[in-house]
């Protein structure tokens, strides 16, 4: 969430910012709805100033002696015209609330303009494309015979899942131990397990709620609980309502998961294999730092993100999200793309993003500033550190061979018994 002051003092900036996004903000409800909240304040004020002044007096009155039925009753009307005050206030700082929860982040001044993916900015490419003497299958061919399966996903849950089987199961799940020992052992995360439900607070303080409930899995009502989305969502709020000490900042957390995306917006993409499935595994890291070393962090975090398919041998790319592309709580992303020969393109492997105060905001997570003795928002920064299910389309793509096998990359075979591939 902005800040309200932005709103009350610059107006216009606001907009400008925002006009980034090609996002509309009704600036003339909001002048009107805060014009009426001013006025509407003032008079709640001046009402309970009133009735306070008139229940001093039948105190006075009654101490002498004096009839008070006169002051009772203006007392009386004095009441009811302050509910009545307080309801029109609460029904405008609701409308109010409702604009504020739907504006996006302010993009960073470097986020090149743009209103889709193809304005994305190539800032750098890592590792050699593999050259094949055959023609290279994509993961779904490959996986036919060594345990990827389609259908038995489909007949146990519909589309969109898979069942993995035997050694490529345990290739998965090898990805994910090498990933979590990497941050812990060498990037300097702290491993955390969370609740793969969260309520309506968490999924509000990280930007989820109320804009993307349609994206969301709603596991209950009473209480109303959801399926994570992602890691991020349970692990940044770990610091919400919370003012933290500035000697333990800056918080660095990973976490392994599974994530759970209804793909509501996705209709009719990746409708082939794993790229894109209603349940998948992820490690995330999540960093929660000093506002004045967020731009730093942001750097640091992708650049963990990018030691993990450095050490795969992956060719990858990094990229800067334009305006269009950039999500909604994000103020800078970016994108690590991994070559799938399968496709014979470069496809999203990791996101990682600088929410500076945004989320902060929402969740009221802060933390003591020594230099003031005064709590301020924290800066929140998040990135996938990798999605395990592309990791591993990935690897089969890359590491395969005429014969069909699935070379094992090198780190990962201590972690595969010492298998070598996988026929």
């Amino acid at each position: 969430m902005l800040d309200p002051r932005l709103f009350r003092t610059d107006l216009a900036f606001v907009q400008q910012q925002l006009a980034r996004r090609s996002f509309n903000f009704n600036a003339e409800l909001y002048t009107e709805l805060e014009l009426q909240r001013k006025e509407i304040q003032v008079s709640t004020q001046a009402l309970q100033n009133a009735r306070n002044s008139h229940s001093k007096a039948i105190g006075m009155a009654k101490s002498k002696g004096e009839n008070v039925d006169a002051l009772l009753a203006e007392v009386q009307s004095l009441g009811d015209a302050l509910k009545e005050a307080e309801v029109t206030l609460a029904t405008i700082q609701q409308q109010m609330a409702v604009m504020m929860e739907s504006v996006p982040n302010f993009l960073d001044a470097v986020v090149p303009e743009g209103k889709n993916e193809e304005a994305n900015i190539e800032l750098s490419r890592w590792g050699d494309i593999p050259e094949f003497s055959f023609t290279p299958k994509d993961h779904v061919d490959l996986g036919a015979s060594k345990g990827v399966e389609f259908e038995l996903g489909a007949k146990i849950a519909g589309a969109r899942f898979v069942v993995l089987k035997g050694a490529i199961a345990r290739l998965q799940r090898a990805l994910i131990q090498f990933m979590l020992d990497t941050h812990t052992a060498d990037h300097g995360y702290s491993e955390v397990y969370v609740p793969y439900l969260v309520n309506a607070e968490s999924l509000y303080g990280t930007g989820q709620l109320p804009k993307f409930e349609a994206d969301l899995f709603k596991a209950s009502d009473e209480p109303a609980l959801y399926l994570i989305p992602t890691a991020e969502v349970p692990v940044t709020n770990i610091v919400r309502d919370t003012i933290i000490d500035a000697k333990h900042l800056p918080l660095k957390f990973v976490c392994h998961s599974p994530c759970f995306r209804s793909e509501a917006g996705a209709y009719g993409r990746d409708v082939r294999g794993m790229i894109r499935q209603h349940q998948f595994e992820k490690v995330e890291i999540v960093q929660i730092v000093k506002p004045e070393e967020s731009e730093q962090a942001h750097e640091t975090l992708t650049a963990h993100a990018e030691t993990i398919l450095k050490m795969l041998k992956l060719p990858y790319r990094k990229m800067l999200l334009c305006a269009g592309d950039t999500g909604f709580s994000s103020s800078k992303t970016y994108d690590l793309e991994v070559w799938l020969p399968g496709q014979g393109a470069y496809r999203e492997i990791s996101s990682c993003s600088n929410f500076k105060d945004f989320q902060a905001r929402r969740m009221q997570a802060r933390w003591r500033n020594p230099e003031t003795a005064k709590p301020e928002l924290v800066h929140t920064l998040n990135g996938s550190g990798l999605a395990a299910g592309r990791a591993l389309i990935a690897v089969m793509e890359n590491y395969q061979d005429a014969e069909g096998r699935i070379h094992i990359p090198e780190v990962l075979r201590p972690y595969m018994a010492g298998l070598t591939y996988i026929d």
